[in-house]
């Protein structure tokens, strides 16, 4: 047998050495992704004035961090992500419900653990957990099988359960992600279309009811974006001083650190929520556009990745992964833009934040496990069995 084939060989079998996997990743993907941070560190450093405190020099040692946790992700065995995915969720879902019993308050809401040394936020954390427990379940699954209903009340449960917690914390913004990703999930596993039109129209229908359980601030949110000028000193503060900024900026920007609304403090948020209409403003529609290619370039690593993998978990994880990236960074844009009601959702590898920014590290880390393990023979059945 030839080298070439020895190694095919052994990339099917999955015996390949930390070392081997390591030189088997897509370094290209990770020079992009240490591009879109070293962007977001930029605007971070501005967002302070010209300070590595309090946001860039921190933000940069969980980068690092992060960096570690991909590369020790990434040699794991993809066959031990099969078969702990329903103990990583159940785990994670124990965190989200000691949120609701003794969670750590900050802003009005109640979504963190406190570590002592790190606050941690288990909603965060669900997004991996859940797409992993829900490819763990569709994997190997027949067309035929998953047409059948009853096979869909237990992925149903997986995805309502946390969707709901996090709700309650209130964090309706990731809630939405979370709901969404699954839903890509779950199509591509291969759920019909049909099915989704019928959740659609329930969905329709319970607006009202939906309405009458979100609470005031957030039914102000919605107030505000179709009417914004309704209360310019108010509820529509934030997003008309977004709006102006994102208009001032023009096709190149007012330059690095010269952006007058976020140094004058009139752009509230500017290191989370609204960091990307600060880089709009200093950096220009130019600046803006550079960012959403670099975006592209990561989406189309994942679902290049999620197509060439042979294996129907690390397919699904994969399209589940890149989804939900995607559906970050169309959201805080679209959101800074007025084209959606304001929600908290951050803008990735850019907004300034811990848990947020170590599980996208960690999630980059799955991604480049299915990109490493992409021809691993995977045996086990779906289901909750073996």
């Amino acid at each position: 047998m030839s080298e070439l084939g020895f190694l095919s060989a052994r990339l099917r079998r999955g015996d390949m050495t930390a070392t081997e996997k390591l030189w088997q990743m897509s370094w290209s993907l990770i020079f992009w992704i240490c591009c879109i941070f070293a962007l977001g560190f930029a605007m971070l450093y501005s967002a302070a004035n010209g300070s590595l405190e309090p946001w860039a020099g921190s933000q940069s040692v969980r980068f690092i961090v992060g960096l570690g946790i991909l590369l020790a992700v990434t040699v794991i065995d993809v066959r031990l992500l099969l078969k702990y995915a329903y103990v990583f969720y159940f785990v994670v879902l124990a965190l989200l419900i000691g949120v609701e019993i003794k969670g750590f308050v900050g802003g009005g809401a109640q979504r963190w653990i406190d570590l002592g040394f790190f606050n941690l936020q288990p909603s965060e954390l669900m997004k991996p957990a859940l797409l992993l427990a829900l490819a763990r379940y569709f994997h190997g699954f027949g067309m035929e099988e998953i047409g059948q209903p009853t096979t869909l009340v237990a992925p149903l449960l997986l995805i309502i359960s946390p969707a709901f917690l996090v709700y309650l914390q209130p964090d309706l913004g990731t809630a939405l992600v979370i709901l969404m990703s699954s839903a890509a999930l779950l199509f591509m596993a291969g759920v019909r279309i049909w099915k989704f039109a019928v959740v659609g129209v329930i969905g329709l229908g319970s607006i009202p009811i939906v309405w009458s359980m979100l609470r005031d601030y957030q039914k102000n949110r919605v107030l505000t974006f179709l009417n914004p000028e309704q209360d310019p000193l108010g509820t529509g503060y934030h997003i008309l001083q977004s709006k102006i900024a994102l208009g001032s900026g023009g096709l190149f920007g007012k330059g690095f650190m010269a952006g007058t609304q976020s140094h004058l403090s009139f752009l509230p948020e500017r290191q989370t929520d609204f960091i990307f209409t600060m880089l709009a403003e200093e950096l220009g529609m130019i600046g803006g556009l550079v960012l959403l290619a670099l975006y592209v370039v990561i989406l189309v690593y994942g679902y290049a990745i999620a197509f060439r993998c042979r294996h129907q978990f690390g397919r699904l994880v994969a399209i589940g992964l890149t989804t939900s990236f995607f559906l970050y960074f169309f959201i805080n844009i679209a959101m800074v833009m007025g084209l959606i009601p304001v929600v908290g959702v951050t803008l990735p590898l850019i907004s300034y934040g811990g848990t947020s920014l170590l599980t996208l590290m960690f999630s980059m880390g799955l991604l480049m496990n299915i990109y490493v393990h992409r021809d691993v023979q995977m045996g086990v059945r779906g289901g909750f069995g073996d």
